[in-house]
């Protein structure tokens, strides 16, 4: 993945504002960009614009670069296909995970169904053996399928000998419902409670010891800041903690930053081009990249910290974020790659309780 240095996103953001006021063209500055990094640069002037009202200006800035988009990124031309379906706004079509359609196709594709059956694997060589039942909670469940899939490999390889309890963290009651559904089915004799919420609203409510906690895609969902006060919360209460998360720089930076449109620009266009090459009905995966990522991707490039919706770290924050949090109580027991290529990684991390 590529980075900017300090003075490129001084100059990045001076000619943003510079364009925005001026009307200024792409050939005035393209060479004063890194060649490698004209596509992503275009992509950060074009949203900038869009996020501002511009619509038609962003869309001028969208077709100068994007025939020269290679190497499965291809961000600007989805965001060229985004633009003429909304009418050149840049606002966000959708409630994220209201219909839960668009996000379970994103999760058969391909590349992210191996990269969770990796989390899976992972999950069941570092945790260690539990001589009793367990009590387990997902946070920001989904559907259910991967709480079913961790569960019953744990069960599978004999980590566990039962299953105590099963507690469902998710906001969208449209997801928890089906999470319910999904989990019941594959364990009808555990019982299971269901928190329809954010775990922002419900950490202070956790009042019994949990074994093992999982987070895949979801702790993500607030600033980091917000992430010390609930996960101290649930310190005290924890055992393990598991997170299936994407390392990308997209806590700290604040909206029209460079930095941040050029995270946005490789992780969700590397993943566009991902979820495209899958076949599937033109509808669906529309629906997976309107409703969903794009839906994520303008709340990222148009809102500020603290009312955006996605707050995605590096992995090296994370370890920060736990040592800082978590203390010497708990030590890391897994950090791996479930899916990487040169501009997305999708990771796999296990923090225990230490003795």
């Amino acid at each position: 993945m590529l980075f900017l240095s300090d003075r490129e996103q001084q100059e990045w953001r001076a000619y943003a504002d510079e364009i925005l006021r001026d009307g200024s063209g792409p050939d005035r500055y393209d060479t004063r960009i890194r060649q490698e990094l004209v596509p992503a640069f275009h992509f950060y002037i074009a949203t900038f614009l869009a996020a501002n009202g511009c619509g038609e200006p962003a869309v001028a800035w969208v077709k100068s670069a994007v025939l020269e988009e290679e190497d499965g990124l291809f961000g600007l031309a989805f965001l060229l296909g985004f633009l003429e379906r909304y009418g050149n706004e840049f606002k966000k079509p959708a409630l994220v995970f209201a219909d839960p359609r668009p996000f379970i196709h994103f999760t058969t594709v391909p590349f992210m169904s191996n990269a969770r059956k990796e989390f899976v694997r992972h999950c069941g060589e570092s945790l260690p053996v539990f001589d009793h039942p367990v009590r387990f909670m997902d946070i920001g469940c989904g559907n259910g399928a991967l709480t079913v899939a961790v569960l019953s490999q744990l069960l599978e390889c004999r980590k566990i000998p039962g299953i105590t309890e099963i507690l469902l963290v998710d906001p969208s009651p449209a997801m928890a419902a089906l999470a319910e559904s999904t989990v019941r089915a594959a364990f009808p004799d555990v019982p299971i409670r269901i928190e329809s919420c954010r775990i922002q609203e419900c950490s202070g409510r956790i009042d019994r010891k949990i074994d093992i906690a999982m987070s895949s895609l979801a702790y993500h969902h607030m600033p980091v800041e917000d992430k010390r006060i609930h996960l101290a919360r649930l310190r005290d209460w924890i055992d393990h903690f598991l997170i299936f998360e994407m390392d990308a720089d997209i806590d700290t930076p604040d909206r029209f930053s460079p930095a941040l449109a050029l995270a946005v620009y490789q992780f969700y266009g590397r993943m566009f081009d991902c979820i495209y090459a899958h076949d599937g009905p033109v509808d669906v995966v529309n629906e997976s990249i309107d409703m969903f990522l794009m839906t994520e991707v303008v709340s990222i490039l148009s809102e500020p910290r603290g009312t955006r919706s996605d707050y995605h770290m590096q992995r090296d924050q994370w370890h920060a974020l736990f040592a800082e949090v978590l203390g010497p109580a708990f030590s890391s027991r897994c950090d791996a790659a479930c899916y990487a290529d040169e501009h997305l990684v999708f990771f796999a991390m296990h923090y225990g309780r230490t003795g």
